[in-house]
């Protein structure tokens, strides 16, 4: 799973949530902040897969990424300043941003962006987070880093939004290297964490002097520290704490819309009792939506219809909404031979507000269509290395929900590094490729709607809903960052008012 979305002013994302009329941002003090995780899940690897968010948030401010979701446009400048395409659209330069230096005042050269991909590259998931890249096929050139793609992609700065976080080249013990992010780490002792201000930051000085971060393990012990004031945010804290938290005038609730999707995964592969696209339609079928949305989410959240990446410019609204069918559902069961008589698996875990409730309301909800199955929840770290990307059926969750492109590349492609549901469409593959390939707007929105509509008919996703984003914050914390999904650890503009 991951997280991404935008950063800063000047177009990169964080407004004025919570600023009040006529005031001014004022510098310094110490932001504390709340963020979900496990200690069996800790990870320092800017690379690496970041289970908490805790983790997640740390790793965010000390590095940064080639690219960011923007409010204005779906990408925006970070630490690449800019990017260029050849005519082919297969060959990208991207130039570091200029006065960009690392913690310990060295610059940040296209020498240490392009190690730091490859790096990437060569993860477990390095395939997913570089789409059409080998490692082989990033260079240096007059002081950009040059990619060249396995096949025409008009949107690879796009991509790049994903843990794309730079090291210094040969860098050897990963954790607490320095980065170029807005802040500093100073310690760091079992996933809590304080960061100060790193004054030459190339995007502009942040406000605070400083960020705590500390970990805790369910939301609602985050949001009782955050009403007893021990800290100042509690970061995507759910539905059930903001509801609690609601009629409190100290407290502020901000909610970021198209945040996050739980989908259901099914595996598609031959040998999965969910091989058949009936069967996958039928669970679809089975689904009661709003019930959903209004008790797992406690109304914090809308109706999905099987399409990630609803919060798209480009997402195709208008296909039509799958509702609840329990008669066809059985229909299609029997016409699949789909064995009722056993009970099947559905793993989950703990990591987010509302993902192991999701599980189990949909086991009661498709037990009406004639099909059981059992709940198993898991301990975050057995869930990513044993569930993920393996299991018949699971839970996941996924942010940076502003592009269908995103998760096609990501989730959706044959073979695909980080296909949750071993699916493979050649229709799907070849649509995505049209889509990427081409800079003609017509034809574009026409692939990009052929997408949509294979992911919507055979997909291996249940995708019922799509959470509100949720943080809880105390009476003095000015302009959080709005946009979904990654746009919530982008902290650098928050400020404390006096």
């Amino acid at each position: 799973m991951a997280l991404l979305a935008a950063c800063g002013d000047g177009g990169t994302g964080a407004g004025p949530a919570a600023t009040k009329a006529q005031e001014q941002p004022v510098s310094g003090g110490t932001l504390r902040v709340g963020a979900l995780g496990r200690a069996s899940a800790i990870t320092r690897d800017p690379h690496g897969t970041q289970a908490n968010e805790s983790d997640y948030l740390i790793i965010s401010l000390i590095y940064d990424t080639l690219t960011v979701p923007g409010a204005a446009e779906n990408t925006a400048p970070r630490l690449a300043a800019s990017w260029k395409a050849d005519a082919d659209v297969k060959t990208w330069r991207f130039t570091p941003a200029r006065g960009a230096t690392f913690h310990d005042g060295t610059p940040v050269t296209a020498e240490d962006v392009a190690w730091s991909l490859r790096r990437l590259r060569e993860t477990p998931a390095g395939a997913a987070r570089l789409p059409g890249i080998k490692a082989d096929n990033i260079r240096t050139e007059g002081g950009a880093v040059v990619l060249t793609s396995d096949y025409p992609n008009a949107d690879l700065p796009l991509m790049l939004r994903l843990t794309t976080f730079v090291l210094k080249k040969d860098t050897k013990e990963v954790a607490g290297a320095p980065g170029s992010g807005p802040f500093k780490l100073e310690w760091y002792r079992d996933g809590n964490a304080r960061l100060v201000r790193n004054d030459a930051w190339h995007a502009g000085k942040p406000h605070l002097d400083a960020i705590e971060v500390k970990i805790f393990e369910s939301p609602q012990a985050m949001a009782n520290a955050l009403l007893g004031g021990q800290i100042d945010l509690a970061s995507n804290v759910g539905a059930v704490a903001a509801r609690t938290a609601a009629t409190r005038p100290d407290v502020q609730v901000l909610r970021r819309p198209d945040d996050m999707a739980m989908p259901i995964v099914m595996r598609t592969a031959e040998g999965s009792p969910f091989a058949d696209p009936k069967v996958r339609e039928a669970l679809r079928l089975a689904v009661d939506r709003e019930a959903m949305v209004k008790q797992v989410l406690s109304g914090y959240g809308k109706v999905a219809n099987d399409v990630l990446g609803t919060g798209d410019p480009a997402y195709a609204k208008n296909l039509p909404q799958r509702a609840r069918d329990l008669n066809r559902a059985r229909q299609l069961l029997q016409e699949a031979g789909f064995d009722l008589s056993k009970t099947y698996q559905l793993r989950t875990t703990e990591d987010i507000s509302g993902l192991a409730e999701s599980a189990a309301l949909f086991a009661t909800q498709v037990r009406e269509a004639g099909v059981r199955i059992e709940v198993v929840k898991e301990d975050s770290g057995a869930f990513w290395d044993k569930t993920w990307l393996k299991g018949d059926l699971y839970t996941t969750y996924w942010g940076t929900n502003d592009s269908v492109l995103f998760y096609a590349s990501k989730l959706l492609l044959t073979g695909a590094g980080q296909n949750e549901s071993a699916w493979s469409d050649a229709e799907f593959d070849q649509a995505y490729k049209q889509a990427v390939g081409t800079l003609d707007e017509a034809a574009r929105a026409q692939a990009l709607r052929k997408i949509q509509e294979i992911q919507h008919e055979r997909s291996g996703y249940v995708l019922w809903g799509m959470a509100d984003g949720i943080d809880l914050a105390g009476p003095k914390v000015r302009d959080l960052p709005t946009l979904p999904g990654y746009g919530r650890v982008q902290l650098e503009r928050v400020w404390l008012a006096r």
